[in-house]
Order: C-alpha cells, then sequence, then structure tokens
C-alpha cells in the first residue's frame, strides 16, 4: 500500500507556479502523488503559459501533458498536505474549508525558509520565469527532505 502524501500546489490561475511545482517535484521523485490547480477559473483546460513551459523545459521539467484546474472543496479530502504559492492563494483555499476538514494548508516557502521568501512572485506579472524557478527548486528540495 502506499503511503506517500498526496500533495496539491496552488496558486492563481494554474498555468505558471503551481504547474511549475508539480513537475519540478515530480521530476525530483516520480513516486508521490501530486496534482496543481488554481484558485482562479479563467485558464481551466488550458496548458500551462509557453514561457514558464520554456524555462521549465531548458531545466529538463516537462510540463506540457499538465492541464489547468480549479480548486474545489473536495480537494481537502483528496490530497493530504495543500501547499500554496502565495498568502492570497493559502486565503482563498482556506476560505473553502469545509468543517471538519483537517488537511494542512501551508506556503510552499515554508520548505526554504533559508532563502527568506513568503510567496514564490508570480511570473506570469513580473516575467522572471528563472528567478520563479529557482525558487520552486528550493522549496521543493525541502518539501522531498520533509517527507524522509
Amino acid at each position: 500500500m502506499d503511503t506517500s502524501p498526496r500533495i496539491l500546489f496552488v496558486c492563481l490561475g494554474n498555468i505558471c507556479r503551481s504547474p511549475a511545482a508539480e513537475g519540478v517535484v515530480r521530476a525530483m521523485d516520480p513516486t508521490l502523488t501530486l496534482d496543481s490547480c488554481g484558485t482562479g477559473g479563467w485558464h481551466v483546460g488550458e496548458a500551462p503559459y509557453g514561457p514558464m513551459q520554456q524555462a521549465a523545459m531548458a531545466r529538463g521539467y516537462d510540463l506540457s501533458d499538465l492541464r489547468a484546474r480549479q480548486f474545489t472543496p473536495k480537494d481537502f479530502a483528496r490530497f493530504d498536505l495543500i501547499l500554496c504559492m502565495d498568502g492570497q492563494n493559502l486565503e482563498d483555499v482556506e476560505a473553502q474549508r469545509p468543517n471538519g476538514a483537517k488537511t494542512p494548508v501551508r506556503l510552499f516557502t515554508d520548505y526554504a525558509p533559508q532563502l527568506g521568501a513568503d510567496k514564490v512572485p508570480d511570473p506570469y506579472y513580473t516575467r522572471d520565469f528563472d528567478g520563479a524557478l529557482d525558487l520552486i527548486e528550493s522549496c521543493a528540495k525541502g518539501l522531498l527532505k520533509s517527507l524522509n
């Protein structure tokens, strides 16, 4: 029986940060059950944003099979850990928490405290796709270390 945690990554539109986090962690540990989603529904069904896919692919992370979906309260039952890319995502997820749901919701950056970052900045707006990936890789390493 698989006892590894089911982990969900959440950002705003599910086209940059959370699919990148899913792809990076999947590449680092393909045995984990992972998914990503957005708090907004603007991009449901779309592939990750082209420039994010290109930046990820340059590092060996293929995001092309991922498709955006929107967070739902059912995700609290489907996952053991929900990791948000920024504080607003975390607030939006917590606002949908069903009564009695115990699934922890944390910031992804909690897994790289040495960096002093309180969010993964959205490269859709900052245009810093490599900077976002640098941070995501550091958080992913910290996450995997915490699971061992």
